[in-house]
C-alpha cells in the first residue's frame, strides 16, 4: 500500500475539522489547522488570509508555520513574510496563482486543492495547495491555505535553441544517462558529447550538468 504523503495526511487532518465546523457558530482558523501543525513537512508552509474587506489586496497575508526549504534562487520565507496581499513584492503572482482562487473559495465557502504551477519573480515553481474557508453564515473571515513545495527552477539566460544533435543530447541527459552512455547511444566521441555539454552550459548560464537540466526542466514547464 502507497504511504500517505504529508501533504496528503495535512488535508485530511484539516478536512476532518473543517467538515465539523458550523456556519451558524463560525470557528477561528487554529480550530481547524492545530492538530495538522505537528505533520507539516520541510517542504511544507501554512498561512492564514484574514478578509479584511471587499477588496483582495487588503487582505493580511500571516503565516502560521513557515517552510524549512531553503534555495538559492528565493528565500521563500522572507517572500511570503506578514503582509497585506497588495504589498506582496510580486503583484502578477498574487493576481494570477492566488487572489482568483481565494475569491473563488471564499465565495462558495468549499475547500480546494489543486496543483500550481506558475512563475514567481522570473521563476517557475510548482506546488500543492490546499484552501479552507471559514464557514460562515454571513461571509468568510478567513482562509486557510497549506502548500507543499514540488520544484523551484530558474529561467534559462538564454533560451535553449538546439539543433537535432542537441536535442537527442539533451533528452538523454534529462532521462538520466552520462556523458559517456550518451555518446555510445549516438556513436559519437563521448568528446563530442562534452564539448557540446559545455557549449550549453555557457549558453544558459547552467554552473554544472545538474543546473542544466534543471534549466532546461524549467524551459519545458514554461511552454507546458
Amino acid at each position: 500500500m502507497t504511504s500517505e504523503t504529508p501533504f496528503a495526511a495535512v488535508s485530511r487532518m484539516m478536512l476532518d475539522r473543517w467538515l465539523k465546523t458550523d456556519g451558524q457558530h463560525p470557528a477561528t482558523p487554529d480550530t481547524v489547522y492545530q492538530p495538522a501543525l505537528d505533520h507539516l513537512s520541510i517542504k511544507m508552509r501554512l498561512t492564514v488570509f484574514h478578509i479584511t474587506g471587499p477588496d483582495p489586496l487588503q487582505w493580511e497575508m500571516r503565516a502560521v508555520r513557515h517552510s524549512g526549504f531553503t534555495s538559492r534562487l528565493l528565500n521563500i520565507n522572507q517572500l511570503f513574510a506578514d503582509c497585506r496581499i497588495g504589498d506582496f513584492k510580486d503583484r502578477r503572482y498574487m493576481e494570477e496563482a492566488v487572489i482568483p482562487r481565494l475569491l473563488e473559495v471564499s465565495r462558495i465557502q468549499q475547500p480546494r486543492i489543486e496543483l500550481v504551477k506558475t512563475r514567481l519573480l522570473g521563476v517557475s515553481l510548482g506546488y500543492d495547495r490546499i484552501l479552507l474557508p471559514q464557514k460562515n453564515a454571513e461571509a468568510p473571515e478567513w482562509i486557510i491555505s497549506s502548500s507543499y513545495a514540488r520544484f523551484l527552477l530558474s529561467r534559462p539566460q538564454e533560451q535553449a535553441n538546439l539543433d537535432v544533435a542537441d536535442e537527442a543530447i539533451t533528452q538523454l541527459l534529462v532521462e538520466g544517462a552520462t556523458a559517456k552512455e550518451i555518446a555510445a547511444m549516438l556513436g559519437v566521441s563521448h568528446r563530442t558529447v562534452e564539448h557540446r555539454l559545455s557549449r550549453l552550459k555557457e549558453r544558459m548560464g547552467a554552473r554544472n550538468t545538474v543546473h542544466l537540466v534543471a534549466m532546461l526542466m524549467a524551459g519545458h514547464i514554461d511552454r507546458s
